[in-house]
């Protein structure tokens, strides 16, 4: 029993360890000529843009679900005329950035494990590192930087739409006045909110992009390796997520 804490537990410290340091290979050769321009702006359609539809869709019902639950959890009249400063807050400092990361970080994680992946399996790395070039420039780094730049955008747009959402239930359900609504929000949510919101995403891309590409490197045993990575590297980004959230709103609360 000891020996299996033992074996665990230095297996976590080298999985650790390899992530760290295929960060730091990332940051020393990612920034080094030649710029790889035409791939971040590949991995950015490809990672943000075509996962806008699903952003646009979750956030807009959850906005629709909060109005309704602030606006019927209380039975007064102030939970009516106060919705729009629940939808408002929740979404901007936590619904908006933390499900915009579950939900694209599902696909985006799965997405860049299974391409590097079966790069791996395929001998395309091995190839990459013969011709002289390193894969943590070639593979990670667009991948990386276009996940950090286009998460955070995502996630401004989930936050507008999810606040339109409440907006719909709050005219068309509450019978709330447009304006009324539209104050509540205006007055409740500050820009440390909203940036808040955006540092958020921006460390929850970080360890999306950098989880589904070191599982990716790592993949072993041909399909079927391929897609067990994948798994293993959803739930790490999702974890990860849950975690990096607690202690980021524990600091923004301090700061």
């Amino acid at each position: 029993m000891r020996e299996k804490v033992i074996h665990k537990i230095s297996n976590n410290v080298k999985y650790f360890g390899e992530v760290f340091f295929l960060w730091i290979d990332t940051l020393k050769y990612g920034f080094s000529k030649p710029y790889e321009f035409r791939a971040l702006i590949a991995q950015m359609e490809n990672l943000g843009v075509r996962s806008l539809p699903i952003v646009l869709l979750s956030s807009f019902f959850v906005g629709m679900v909060l109005a309704v639950q602030v606006a019927y959890s209380e039975a007064n009249f102030a939970g009516r005329v106060m919705v729009g400063v629940g939808v408002g807050v929740a979404i901007t400092k936590e619904f908006g950035p933390l499900l915009t990361a579950l939900l694209v970080g599902g696909r985006v994680s799965a997405g860049i494990t299974s391409v590097i992946g079966s790069m791996k399996v395929t001998e395309q790395v091995d190839a990459i590192r013969l011709l002289g070039a390193s894969p943590a420039k070639k593979l990670v780094f667009p991948r990386m930087v276009a996940t950090m730049i286009t998460l955070p955008l995502l996630t401004a747009i989930a936050d507008f739409v999810g606040i339109i959402g409440g907006l719909v239930v709050s005219v068309v359900d509450i019978k709330l006045k447009f304006y009324t609504y539209y104050y509540q929000v205006i007055r409740s949510v500050t820009l440390s909110d909203f940036f808040g919101g955006i540092f958020k995403s921006l460390i929850f891309a970080f360890f999306i992009s950098l989880i589904g590409c070191y599982c990716g490197l790592k993949v072993k045993g041909g399909a079927e390796g391929v897609g067990q990575a994948t798994t293993r590297a959803v739930v790490a980004s999702s974890i990860s997520i849950m975690i990096s959230d607690y202690f980021l709103t524990k600091l923004l609360l301090i700061i």
